[in-house]
């Protein structure tokens, strides 16, 4: 029997609060302030009066699910807010120093030249979280309503139309079964529904499937990012300090760098990005950043200090040709969920707010007209794409496949592209979704068991390098325990057959947070697959990792997952 659900209506509607519909909920109440303002002084035309914004957001609160590096390029920020200065905009310094490094096991070759897509000067160090819960405060004080702790779990339609989602039930338990404090989810419809859910959006993955609205696009493909913030003894990394990497620790074949970020009070923010079209099935992304601290340069930097805080997430690198169609009747999508960062500049705060506040620009003319048809709000993509946003991701439109064949041929191709305006060869370079890269064990290892040693495994000395459990603490993540796993595995008979065999459960390797653990009985020698998801930091590796596709990441009950506070 169909559960009875409370009905409320609302004009517009964000699902996700992160920088993209925070920024996009911000303009657009400005714009109706000024719209009507307009409409009292002129005395013409039509008031936009008692328009409900709302902003659904499955985290506890505004802020506590939003990571990045970060480096900020403040040109949507002046724009959104000019005196974000005088309103104390949360900075931790603006970037006055830098290097790019080749990294060797020991050593490193630092660059004569600051590669320009890589300098940052003007630009801002900050802690994403912090950022998004000061921006959530303004959109709240400028009248949109904000539900934090309720995640969209369900999109509804009426027929292709977007009409609206439902959020999650509340209080039930692992077999499905209701518990005493059991709430109905509220279906939440809405005459513009905006999908700003981050990276691989678990809903607007669903809509761009069901509107095949990738179709002719090349599939989205991923880095994961592992970072921490250290508190120093010292003042060891200035505010405003940059420092970016390659090589040592990922091979040549493997995408990715590591970063490390001066802030205030002491602290610095160290991480490291790796490709998800890598083809090790071993390939663990948390490994390889403790391995990086490891390394002699960055070992010194945090001696002696103490980690503050943990956390995983995965960005968008498939550029250009991987975004999908971003309008469709009834809504839009924006930010992460569409694939908008410039990964040459690892750069995706500004562009994820410029298409918010380009969003809202289009839906203030759909409410005007009363017309949220798909030919209307498609003057969102058309406006995105001559923005200055939309010329940076041209510009770099092969970038990310152009080191499908390793690091060095890559630096070449970047080369060429940056001279050429993005082209190489040919105007558009095709690619693949990040699973497929992945090649079976005795492929890449040439044999079915390789040692811990060929897997480059090391023991970590809980000081410097840490387990994944004892990071997932320093995530402050948090899971009601008594609730349905939201990892969704589709067969588990593939876990202990064709995947067991051929890659050895991946899962185990590149799940950041040990979510993933199989148990083996001892009497029977029969496997069972664990699932640890109270331990999940939500970064979505798993759901674009599986070999075969076979994890599905579904929202869990609203207000699980991490407490970010400085990431």
């Amino acid at each position: 029997m169909e559960e009875e659900r409370e009905i409320m209506e609302v004009d517009v509607l964000f699902v996700g609060g992160g920088i993209a519909s925070l920024s996009g909920a911000l303009h657009l109440s400005n714009l109706i302030k000024a719209h009507n303002n307009k409409v009292d002084q002129e005395g013409k035309g039509e008031r936009l009066d008692d328009i409900m914004i709302a902003l659904l957001e499955k985290g506890t609160d505004i802020g506590s699910h939003s990571i990045s590096g970060a480096i900020m390029d403040p040109i949507a920020l002046k724009e959104l807010i000019p005196d974000f200065l005088e309103k104390d905009a949360p900075l931790e310094g603006e970037v006055t120093r830098e290097e790019v490094s080749l990294l060797t096991a020991k050593g490193r070759i630092k660059s004569p030249i600051i590669p320009p897509p890589l300098n940052n000067h003007g630009n801002y160090i900050v802690a994403l979280s912090k950022i998004t819960n000061w921006l959530g405060n303004l959109v709240e004080e400028n009248g949109v309503d904000i539900f934090p702790g309720f995640a969209g779990t369900e999109i509804l339609y009426d027929g292709n139309r977007v009409i609206g989602v439902r959020t999650g039930d509340k209080g039930i338990d692992p077999d499905g079964n209701k518990k005493t404090n059991f709430e109905p989810g509220i279906d939440l419809h809405a005459r513009v529904t905006v999908f700003g859910e981050g990276t691989r959006g678990s809903l607007a993955k669903t809509l761009i499937k069901k509107l095949k609205l990738d179709e002719g696009k090349n599939p989205q493909t991923y880095v994961a990012g592992v970072k921490e913030v250290w508190e120093t003894p010292e003042q060891r990394f200035e505010p405003g300090q940059v420092f970016h990497s390659m090589g040592y620790p990922l091979k040549n074949n493997t995408y990715g760098g590591g970063f490390i970020y001066g802030m205030k009070n002491n602290m610095v923010s160290v991480g490291l990005l790796t490709g998800l079209d890598c083809e090790d099935p071993f390939l663990d992304p948390h490994l390889e950043f403790q391995k990086f601290k490891l390394h002699p340069f960055v070992a010194e930097i945090l001696k002696d200090g103490t980690l503050i805080q943990y956390g995983a997430k995965t960005a968008p690198v498939g550029g250009y040709f991987s975004i999908p169609k971003l309008a469709f009747d009834g809504g839009v999508i924006i930010g992460d969920s569409a694939s908008l960062f410039i990964s040459q500049k690892i750069k995706g705060i500004h562009v994820a707010m410029k298409s918010g506040m380009l969003a809202a620009e289009t839906i203030l003319e759909a409410l005007l007209k009363k017309d949220f048809s798909s030919a209307q709000l498609e003057r969102y993509q058309t406006s995105l794409y001559k923005s200055y946003i939309g010329k940076e991701l041209y510009k770099v439109r092969n970038f990310h496949q152009g080191f499908q064949k390793g690091l060095w041929v890559g630096l070449i191709k970047a080369g060429f592209q940056y001279v050429l305006g993005g082209r190489i060869l040919k105007g558009r370079l095709s690619t693949k979704a990040d699973f497929v890269h992945q090649k079976k064990v005795v492929d890449f290892y040439g044999v079915s068991s390789p040692t811990d040693e060929q897997k480059g495994k090391i023991k970590f000395d809980g000081k410097q390098t840490f387990d994944k459990e004892s990071d997932v603490y320093y995530s402050g993540t948090i899971h009601e325990e008594q609730q349905p796993a939201h990892l969704k595995i589709l067969d588990l008979n593939i876990c202990y057959t064709k995947c067991r065999e051929e890659y050895q459960n991946p899962c185990l390797s590149f799940c950041p947070a040990n979510v993933y653990e199989m148990e083996i009985d001892e009497k029977t020698g029969k496997q069972s697959m664990k699932l640890n998801f109270s331990n999940c930091v939500h970064c979505k590796t798993c759901d674009i990792k599986d070999p075969y596709e076979n994890i599905t990441w579904v929202t869990p009950e609203g207000g699980g997952g991490p407490k970010y506070t400085v990431m």
